[in-house]
């Protein structure tokens, strides 16, 4: 287990520390320069020792060639360029198998989330804290439906998650101990919430609060439509509520359906047999193929998830990996190739 003991930034047990920065990035060739120089004053004011991990998620743009320049330029910056687009939660976690430092911090490329805010993450760590998250307070730069549906989908999870306590507007942004690390390594499932992930381990948690500011530059790579996809695995990864609110629907449906059968076998015997009309059979038909139609999809959800599960594939290949000159005794470099 870490020593967690509290030591001011800068001072000669700080110094000995380690600290590993996990960047992953898809298409950011914009803003990589931007972003590198920013987090490399920040860290010569924090005064440890550290690396960033830039993780390149199969980008089109000039990103690898970027990083690749940057690597040779900056010893401290270690490349990680994964064999295809794999999407952001795995490439997160790629970045999180080849971290060696005694704490590792989790951030964008996009400057969304201001390295600045490094130094307060790591003093909640020292304080003692495992997990230091930070949490917005203002979403600059963004349109108010997408401020909306991140807000109910905070406020949702928190509700259906059962024990896992999803902290309210918290994206990836956060530090994590080397034991909360090594914990979340643990977890290998294939359909990654990072988040919910993130919140399923434990230990010792502290939110920090700031201001999220718009892109530096380039365009969000997150349209409407992976958001709902995101949200589905947030969901499905951690609750079973859907599938329980198909089973109380299709309760309720089997109730009213016979609670209707007894109330036309009552008209019928009091005022004989009228022909029915063809709208209301029509509706009722529609209603109920609607019910199972959904019902299915959901227990498709879950099936083809276990599906995915059950083929043991690697979740992501390394095609390159350039490593940094941080040397921290007593840990090995990765492998290329992680299950």
């Amino acid at each position: 287990m870490m020593d967690q003991t509290p030591f001011p930034a800068g001072s000669d047990a700080g110094s000995q520390m380690t600290l590993s920065i996990i960047i992953p990035a898809y298409n950011e060739e914009e803003v990589i320069e931007q972003f590198h120089a920013r987090l490399a004053s920040v860290m010569a004011q924090l005064g440890m020792r550290w690396e960033a991990i830039y993780v390149n998620d199969g980008s089109r743009d000039r990103t690898l060639p970027i990083l690749t320049a940057l690597h040779e330029r900056d010893p401290r910056a270690a490349v990680l360029n994964l064999s295809r687009n794999f999407g952001k939660e795995i490439a997160m976690t790629a970045g999180l198998d080849h971290a060696r430092g005694d704490a590792v911090i989790v951030i964008d490329a996009d400057l969304q989330d201001p390295p600045e805010l490094i130094p307060a993450l790591v003093a909640g760590w020292q304080e003692g804290f495992d997990v230091v998250y930070a949490q917005r307070r203002e979403r600059q730069g963004e349109s108010w439906l997408k401020r909306a549906t991140a807000h109910a989908f905070y406020r949702v999870m928190q509700r259906i998650g059962g024990s896992v306590r999803l902290p309210q507007d918290t994206g990836d942004f956060r530090l994590m101990s080397r034991r909360a690390c090594d914990a979340l390594l643990q977890l290998r499932e294939r359909h990654r919430f990072m988040k919910g992930l993130f919140a399923w381990i434990g230990f010792p948690t502290k939110p920090v609060l700031y201001d999220r500011d718009p892109r530096a530059a380039g365009t969000s790579k997150w349209n409407y439509w992976k958001l709902w996809n995101l949200s589905l695995e947030g969901i499905t990864s951690f609750t079973v509520v859907p599938l329980k609110v198909a089973t109380y629907l299709g309760l309720l449906v089997a109730v009213f359906a016979t609670l209707y059968g007894g109330l036309i076998v009552v008209r019928t015997l009091i005022f004989g047999n009228p022909v029915p009309g063809y709208p209301s059979l029509m509706a009722v038909v529609l209603f109920l193929g609607g019910v199972q139609l959904m019902t299915l999809g959901i227990i498709g959800e879950y099936l083809g998830r276990i599906f995915n599960e059950t083929k043991g594939r690697p979740l992501y290949l390394v095609e390159r990996h350039l490593q940094s000159g941080l040397q921290v005794s007593g840990k090995a470099a990765p492998a290329s190739l992680v299950a």
